[in-house]
């Protein structure tokens, strides 16, 4: 395994070729890599620790328990620290960059036919299908997701409480963040018996806390959007999302549900699912998503935006704190801390899933085809492309048969 802290000694000649070896490996799985983090992680893996041996199999364990301490895509944050403790500095962006940007190309490529040819019948047709299978995927994530974070009766309340505080409007940066602070409190105070005196619920229901209203969703078309925010705002908007999002992809839908529809009504119901179909479908990192968002709101410079915006924070959080968080994965108060975000990010995904459910299960059709969805995922290992894929197929033979 190569020492970053080496990396820039090496002749410049040998790095050259490094990064070269770098740009090849994670343009091939930024262009291969469906599936989701859980196969990306798999083939990273396979390359770096089995075929090339970069690094040991102990230390591929030690950079994904890295990874998981911190916000972001877990499965990107993997190829960002390959690159650097392979090339240093360089690799850290050489490698992410290459794993982005394949599925960004793709993703954008998704959203310019989305908005050339969203309204057309077929489209439509096979649009109405993938909605219910990506129901499908979320829903059996967030059993999984919620056999594992629910522990103990606590942290099952905590979820109750956060969902509570989803429905009443508040902030989900807001929810994960006291949430966790809160996890951490029960740690300390549950020898001393004094955990019934947190009052979780009182503390996301108060009344400084409720102001977070609901906004109502404009009506709009696909592919059409009421209100164009400008570059800056799309910017920041997915820069504050890559910075704070624990809990994977998945959880990604609880922000943008939040901000895009309910808060600044820049998108509704209907485009923010089809933006989530098409991240399921393309390759690469699920957060691509943000490239097809940001297409629809500005175009090519609005895609631009939003990949970097929600990606940056990523590079930065590798670069700065990997060497800290491996000494931090030990800790009790951090493990309270992220057992108390996962339960959180768990309970907003519930929610937002039920309303998206609500918009894509609207007639016979759609509830067959999340329902062989599900029956398909819970007795098969399938890949999730698969199920996209088939979910659409079935959306257009049912056209065609009506």
């Amino acid at each position: 395994m190569t020492d970053p802290r080496n990396a820039t000694e090496l002749p410049r000649t040998s790095v050259r070729a490094r990064l070269i070896e770098l740009a090849g490996l994670f343009l091939k799985l930024g262009t291969i890599s469906f599936g989701g983090p859980a196969a990306h992680i798999a083939l990273v893996e396979s390359e770096i620790v089995n075929r090339r041996q970069w690094v040991t199999k102990q230390q591929f364990l030690d950079m994904l328990g890295a990874a998981n301490l911190i916000p972001g895509p877990t499965s990107t944050e993997m190829a960002i620290n390959t690159g650097f403790v392979r090339a240093g500095w360089a690799g850290l962006c050489v490698a992410g960059a290459a794993f982005i940007i394949p599925a960004a190309v793709i993703t954008g490529a998704f959203a310019w036919a989305y908005v050339r040819f969203g309204s057309l019948p077929q489209t439509v047709s096979v649009l109405q299908g993938i909605k219910p299978a990506v129901i499908a995927l979320i829903a059996i994530a967030i059993w999984r997701l919620g056999k594992t974070a629910l522990k103990s009766i606590d942290l099952v309340a905590l979820g109750v409480a956060a969902l509570a505080a989803f429905l009443l409007g508040i902030n989900p940066i807001l929810i994960l963040f006291v949430g966790g602070l809160i996890g951490m409190a029960v740690r300390k105070f549950a020898a001393s018996g004094t955990i019934a005196t947190l009052m979780v619920p009182s503390i996301f229901g108060s009344s400084s806390l409720a102001r977070w209203q609901l906004l109502p969703a404009a009506v709009l078309t696909a592919g059409v959007v009421a209100v164009r925010p400008s570059l800056v705002r799309i910017a920041l908007f997915f820069l504050k999302v890559g910075a704070v999002l624990y809990g994977g992809g998945y959880v990604l839908l609880a922000f943008l549900e939040h901000g895009l529809v309910q808060q600044h009504a820049w998108l509704t119901q209907q485009q923010l699912l089809d933006a989530i179909a098409i991240g399921q479908f393309t390759p690469g990192p699920v957060l691509s998503t943000a490239t097809f968002i940001g297409y629809l709101l500005g175009g090519v410079p609005g895609a631009a935006v939003a990949t970097v915006g929600i990606f940056l924070p990523s590079f930065f959080y590798v670069a700065l704190l990997a060497p800290v968080l491996f000494r931090l994965r030990q800790s009790a108060w951090i493990a309270a801390f992220l057992d108390s975000v996962n339960v959180c990010a768990v309970a907003l995904m519930t929610c937002v899933t039920v309303r998206l459910a609500a918009d894509a299960l609207r007639g016979w059709s759609t509830w067959l085809i999340g329902s062989v969805a599900i029956v398909v995922l819970l007795r098969w290992k399938v890949n999730s492309a698969w199920i996209v894929l088939g979910g659409g197929i079935m959306g257009l033979l049912f056209s065609a048969i009506r």
